[in-house]
């Protein structure tokens, strides 16, 4: 099992905090930890690349009619789709988004073009800019710095890219504000019953967005007594998280390596659902009336 510093703290919601607290994840019911740890005007990254999306508490997240929410993730697909037509969201902050192997976003498209359900602003970054933005807040830096964003024309519309010169050789450098969310959110395939976190397959920026933000919330397949090691896997330490909660397929539609595969056909059903706002809230009430 993997060590982690102090015991488990009364609440799930302790301090915020810009790296580590002290005690270990609480294990909760899904409602509860969302409850607890997603508010109302919060910056939220739901992070997972391909796979490990965190459906499930983004549905969640729905169900609970968060609001003015500031949604970051390196490729929003589906579920902020979803969460984007539901109200949840006043800003994007993304890298890439769309249905993958299928097409268009059209909730993004209607609330950016219609405002329908509510106005959606927009911050767009590269791939390369976001992680660096990522580990940036984890490593408790102001910004990072890369190279990238040359020929673009997003310094000039973004307040979170600027250039600095490199002390040591003059060149003019791009540099990216560090990204510190309020709430991180990830999926993972189990926990053990100390909060010890364990993810394999691909992995994106999973790790970074957890270590970068003030709170974080897990949800897994399942907890067990103990985590067998798996070669490459990420260990998120208990003492990094707030709240793991069992959700069983809780990357579905998405995949989790090892347990379950892809739902091709949701993500192609997606499509016409998205398209039509009176498909969507039918969609949408089904999602709500779930437990």
């Amino acid at each position: 099992m993997v060590p982690h510093a102090g015991k488990g703290a009364p609440s799930i919601a302790g301090p915020g905090r810009a790296h580590y607290r002290s005690g270990v994840a609480k294990i909760v019911p899904l409602p509860q930890a969302v409850s607890e740890l997603v508010h109302d005007g919060d910056t939220v990254a739901l992070e997972g690349f391909t796979h490990l999306i965190p459906f499930a508490a983004g549905h969640e997240i729905i169900r609970q009619h968060r609001r003015d929410l500031t949604l970051v993730r390196m490729t929003p697909d589906l579920i902020y789709d979803q969460m984007i037509g539901a109200g949840c969201a006043s800003k994007l902050v993304f890298s890439w988004g769309g249905n993958p192997g299928v097409g268009s976003l059209h909730r993004m498209r209607d609330a950016l073009a219609n405002a329908w359900p509510v106005p959606l602003r927009i911050e767009e970054h590269s791939h390369a800019g976001m992680a660096n933005r990522y580990v940036a807040g984890a490593s408790g830096l102001p910004f990072a710095v890369l190279r990238g964003y040359s020929g673009t024309d997003l310094p000039d519309h973004t307040d979170t890219i600027s250039t600095v010169e490199c002390p040591f050789t003059g060149e003019r450098l791009a540099a990216v504000a560090a990204l510190n969310p309020d709430v991180a959110i990830v999926h993972a395939q189990r926990a053990d019953r100390d909060g010890n976190v364990q993810l394999w397959g691909i992995t994106g920026v999973q790790k970074e967005a957890v270590l970068a933000a003030r709170r974080s919330l897990v949800t897994v397949e399942e907890v067990v007594d103990e985590l067998t090691p798996v070669p490459g896997a990420v260990v998120l330490p208990g003492w990094v998280v707030d709240a793991v909660a069992t959700a069983p397929r809780g990357a579905a539609p998405s995949y989790a390596h090892g347990y379950y595969e892809r739902d091709n056909a949701a993500y192609r059903a997606w499509d016409a659902i998205s398209r039509d706002r009176e498909a969507f809230l039918r969609w949408r009430r089904t999602i709500e009336e779930a437990e």
